[in-house]
């Protein structure tokens, strides 16, 4: 399978820059619609109703639908041409922009029109996901992986770190629903670029069997994924030992704001300055795992990362001064690369192309759901433990995991680098 792999990528090389160019920026057109209109819906439900109440309500509908349909997903990159799997989730939620846009404009401007549309983009992201992690081998050499997905995570963390400011200057003067046109706009854009100058070779799906209906089939489907993440040991374990990394970065990702506040002062700068910093350092951070491509061994990598952001939790909890509060949480930004972008390109390298959508499907239910389960534990605890506290002991642990990381043998090898 892989040798059939590499020669495809080998006969593609001419053009694999190409496609993954316009890929990459058609991809990135539409994240950046996406994320305007993600930060203009919480923040016109923030100041329309000032309810911690709906934020939460917002923050589930958010994260659980994705949770659910991702397993489908993956059955379907797997079943189905993923670039269409792409295209039509894109689709999905342009369409439900646009549905959203012509509502409000007829004058229909309810809370529950949003939530709606919070949901359906809730879904298309969770198909869309596995469906890129999946396409991506496809059209990339796999020599070439690690540096592709370093300047995706440094496009991403752009956009994440402009688009706040951006949708925030748009909403001065713009209307809401323009917001939700600017989404279909780039969206369209996005999915034609995708559609029409993105070159694909064909990949073998998995057979369904005569007369087997189609709901039984996925299920069938469903249970085969899970079966050969529980059969190749190395996926199981490092898809349990990330879930515990990001239920342990919880804290560090959601309650720093609230760290800044008691410890340092309540002004927006700091907060800002704060989101700031970490964003730019992810940028820096996939900028270098693109550039460096890790050592050799991508588990030595993301052991690395592992180390580092836990030792940089800690020093968040004893910082004295902003200033450096400032640096390590840079310093924390430009880690997290170092863990994510190996452990992408160490599935793209070692998963079969017939069960990637599957695999990557597990992984988003994981990425999408443990720092908010984390959440649902710290968060609470936080209002009678110090946050300091909670980050000390919680970069402990994530510095603890550098040992089931670094003994297993099952991993070392999965993480050797065979190209």
């Amino acid at each position: 399978m892989k040798e059939s792999i590499r020669a495809m990528n080998a006969g593609n090389s001419i053009s694999w820059k190409k496609n993954t160019a316009l890929f990459v920026i058609g991809q990135a057109l539409s994240m950046f619609g996406t994320m305007v209109v993600q930060y203009a819906i919480i923040w016109h439900i923030t100041l329309k109703t000032q309810s911690g109440t709906m934020m939460t309500l917002f923050t589930i509908a958010g994260f659980l639908p994705m949770f659910f349909i991702s397993p489908f997903g993956g059955v379907w990159a797997d079943r189905f041409n993923r670039k269409y799997i792409i295209n039509i989730a894109d689709g999905s939620i342009a369409f439900a922009s646009l549905v959203v846009a012509v509502l409000i404009m007829s004058g229909l401007e309810h809370v529950g029109i949003l939530l709606i549309c919070t949901v359906i983009r809730s879904l298309g992201q969770g198909v869309q996901t596995p469906a890129i992690g999946a396409f991506i081998p496809q059209i990339v050499p796999q020599e070439q992986l690690t540096r592709i997905n370093g300047l995706q995570t440094s496009i991403q963390s752009f956009i994440a770190l402009t688009t706040p400011m951006i949708s925030g200057a748009l909403m001065s003067f713009a209307s809401l629903e323009m917001l939700f046109f600017l989404d279909v706009v780039t969206a369209a854009i996005g999915i034609s670029i995708v559609a029409f100058l993105v070159k694909t070779p064909q990949t073998e799906k998995p057979p369904t069997e005569a007369g087997e209906q189609k709901g039984v089939a996925y299920l069938h489907d469903l249970r085969e994924g899970l079966r050969y993440i529980k059969k190749q040991g190395y996926v199981l374990r490092m898809i349990v030992i990330t879930a515990a990394f990001l239920f342990f970065f919880a804290p560090s990702a959601f309650l720093t704001p609230l760290q800044v506040t008691r410890n340092f002062g309540n002004d927006v700068w700091r907060l800002s300055a704060i989101e700031i910093t970490f964003s730019a350092g992810v940028m820096l951070g996939g900028i270098l795992i693109g550039t460096w491509g890790g050592f050799r061994n991508r588990i030595y990598t993301m052991s690395l990362s592992c180390a580092l952001c836990g030792l940089l939790a800690v020093g968040l909890g004893i910082a004295p001064y902003f200033g450096l509060y400032l640096v390590i949480m840079a310093t924390m930004g430009l880690s997290f690369p170092l863990w994510n972008t190996p452990f992408m390109v160490l599935l793209q390298t070692t998963v079969e192309q017939a069960f990637m959508g599957r695999v990557f499907s597990v992984f988003s239910m994981v990425s999408s759901t443990m720092m908010p389960l984390g959440m649902l534990v710290f968060g609470p605890v936080a209002d009678s433990v110090s946050i300091n506290v909670l980050l000390i002991g919680t970069g402990i642990i994530i510095t603890l995991l550098t040992i089931p990381l670094m003994s297993s043998k099952t991993l070392r090898e999965a993480g050797r680098s065979h190209v």
